[in-house]
């Protein structure tokens, strides 16, 4: 896996923080090109490349801006390579606290517009952006950060879960026009990580209750989620597509 990794550059939105950094982590752990892309986590995301030797770089753009995702390509390019893969794991503000959420009487439709723009529009414009130099380069991996929420719906944060099981529909359903230039596409669905900056404000007695009803008997980490990344950018994927694998430590089934 080393010297495969090694050749590719990887795209990685929202990667200034939380399980963003992880994911890139994982990839540089593993010898790849890093673009880490993030709005506002500047000085997070420029740390992290100060310590690849040469092998990252840090672009910001807003992905919800078609015109902004495709300045960001075009300037990753010519440092790193366009990229081969493509982790999309940004998120808007969001803390996952179920007691802090909108319930359905409260929840408004600027809500749910906040995570489709920066759910499955921002991967729309990452797809548009970055086709034409996987198909120039003969295929590419695209890679969907998910959630085992709309598997079990036991929280309400029915703004975040509607979104995430939208990016799933648009997963399956670009599969056909990509795959023709073999790129695949697919989604990795964690449960509640223990612990990145959006999970923090969640009560610890909400953690130990998860854990107990998980057969591994824990919570999965942000690094165990962000190294089932590397399956779908390695070549023991290759015939995977469309799919959406859940990596919650057997607590959801799909």
């Amino acid at each position: 896996m080393q010297k495969f990794l090694s050749d590719k550059t990887v795209l990685v939105t929202g990667a200034g923080r939380g399980l963003g950094a992880h994911i890139a982590q994982s990839f540089a752990e593993n010898g790849s090109k890093l673009a880490l892309n993030y709005r506002n986590s500047r000085a997070q995301a420029e740390q992290f490349v100060q310590n690849q030797n040469g092998r990252a770089g840090a672009f910001q753009a807003d992905v919800r801006d078609a015109l902004a995702v495709k300045k960001m390509v075009d300037a990753i390019t010519p440092v790193l390579g366009s990229p081969d893969v493509v982790v999309h794991n940004a998120l808007t503000d969001f803390q996952f606290n179920g007691d802090a959420r909108s319930k359905m009487d409260q929840l408004t439709g600027d809500e749910l517009r906040a995570h489709f723009d920066t759910g499955p529009i921002a991967l729309l414009n990452l797809v548009q952006a970055c086709l034409p130099g996987m198909k120039a380069k003969g295929g590419g991996q695209i890679i969907v950060i998910g959630t085992n929420l709309f598997q079990n719906p036991v929280v309400p944060y029915h703004d975040y879960t509607a979104s995430k099981a939208a990016l799933l529909s648009l997963v399956r359903t670009l599969c056909k026009e990509l795959g023709q230039h073999n790129i695949t596409i697919n989604m990795i669905s964690g449960g509640l990580l223990r612990t990145t900056d959006a999970s923090a404000a969640t009560p610890d007695e909400v953690f130990d209750f998860i854990a107990a009803q998980t057969p591994l008997g824990k919570v999965t980490t942000p690094q165990e989620l962000a190294d089932a990344c590397l399956f779908f950018a390695s070549p023991w994927a290759r015939g995977v597509t469309g799919q959406n694998l859940i990596v919650d430590g057997g607590l959801t089934h799909a």
